[in-house]
């Protein structure tokens, strides 16, 4: 069995991923800040079930689709392993705009937090492994 099937090493993998992910979101949406009618995106969590230890994509995924060469390809959630969830925000300006910069910026920080603990996690895991193969 390779080192990478281990279910801790494989579910701490699969948190980093999201934690990246949801940089990206938590981007866009702070870049958007001034867009007329947008509103905040933000990635659910994933959710590590026994059976079943990496996070699928739901089947009903929709993808941008580039008719000719001359449009720009489009990037979003689409290409996302991991679903996406908006609550209501209370807070909308007369453009529309429900995009609340102090929110994404705790919520960027909060992302970063808990990316930094995943991965000491992760070195912590290796290095332990390292320790039983006596590599160390």
């Amino acid at each position: 069995m390779p080192i990478t099937d281990l279910p801790i090493l494989s579910m701490l993998r699969t948190r980093l991923e999201w934690h990246q992910e949801r940089q990206r979101v938590l981007a866009e949406n702070v870049a958007n800040a001034d867009t007329a009618n947008y509103r905040a995106r933000d990635l659910a969590q994933p959710k590590f079930e026994p059976s079943r230890v990496a996070v699928t994509a739901p089947a009903t995924q929709v993808a941008l689709a580039q008719t000719s060469n001359s449009h720009i390809k489009g990037t979003g959630l689409s290409a996302s392993a991991f679903p996406t969830e908006s609550k209501a925000r209370y807070e909308i300006r007369p453009t529309g705009n429900a995009v609340s910069l102090e929110d994404e910026m705790m919520k960027v920080a909060s992302n970063q937090m808990d990316y930094q603990a995943a991965t000491a996690l992760y070195v912590r895991s290796m290095n332990l492994l390292k320790t039983a193969l006596g590599k160390r």
